[in-house]
């Protein structure tokens, strides 16, 4: 791959375990990290989802490269945050063309709000990385309450985006912690469910604080717009 990757023109770091990938990648900041799944000691999954969690590196395209291709394999993957997924061995033919399709011109920084993602399901989470991050958002996410609430604490996000209903806590419990602590008590907060429709769970989200309440099924468009119009609402710049 390197030899590849050379050839066409591309600087090209390396590294041999999960660890030392995950040191480079956040000291080097690259426009694109490629990972072997099966990585002596930290896996390249665990890789994924630490870059993930980082606001300096959950911008940067992963593609996931694998020797052991599985039914489901693309799938699972992606929905653990990768962007692209391939199988050993590599086709020198279309490899090149298959980078070039992940290497995109950053966003100006201050046009990028944080947005911290918080849903138990893989696939929801999924669906709203891939609806907002082409247009420019920063977007960390959290399978449970507690991950989101360390992550804002170390990130403070302009926007939090929460299921309500989840297998550990549920987004109420987090808004509650998030409101007590003082340099996040300001950070917005946009409720979804799929599960909790009736009216009484959407007034008490709004009497605690809540700035919106959707329901599923919504489309990208309008969940785009929601969270334009929250943050705008917030006194946060966006992307025009």
């Amino acid at each position: 791959m390197s030899y590849l990757l050379k050839a066409f023109g591309h600087a090209v770091l390396t590294a041999s375990d999960g660890e030392q990938g995950l040191a480079t990648a956040r000291e080097r900041l690259p426009d694109l990290v490629l990972l072997d799944i099966e990585l002596p000691g930290m896996s390249g999954i665990d890789v994924a989802r630490e870059l993930r969690a980082d606001v300096r590196t959950a911008h940067i395209p992963l593609l996931a490269v694998t020797a052991s291709a599985m039914r489901g394999d693309r799938e699972r993957l992606m929905a653990l945050g990768f962007d692209g997924y391939a199988s050993k061995p590599i086709d020198p033919r279309s490899f090149n063309a298959w980078i070039d399709g992940f290497l995109r011109p950053p966003a100006p920084q201050a046009a990028q709000p944080l947005l911290l993602v918080v849903d138990d399901v893989p696939t929801n989470l999924l669906l709203k990385r891939s609806c907002l991050m082409p247009l420019g958002f920063r977007v960390l996410t959290a399978s449970r309450a507690d991950e989101a609430l360390a992550m804002a604490r170390i990130n403070r996000p302009d926007l939090i985006l929460s299921d309500v209903g989840m297998a550990d806590g549920d987004g109420f419990e987090l808004m509650a912690q998030v409101k007590q602590l003082p340099g996040l008590r300001d950070v917005p907060f946009i409720f979804i469910t799929s599960t909790h429709h009736d009216v009484e769970m959407q007034q008490r989200a709004l009497a605690l604080g809540a700035a919106r309440y959707l329901m599923r099924p919504i489309s990208p468009e309008d969940l785009v717009a929601e969270v334009r119009a929250c943050l705008a609402a917030a006194g946060d710049r966006i992307d025009p």
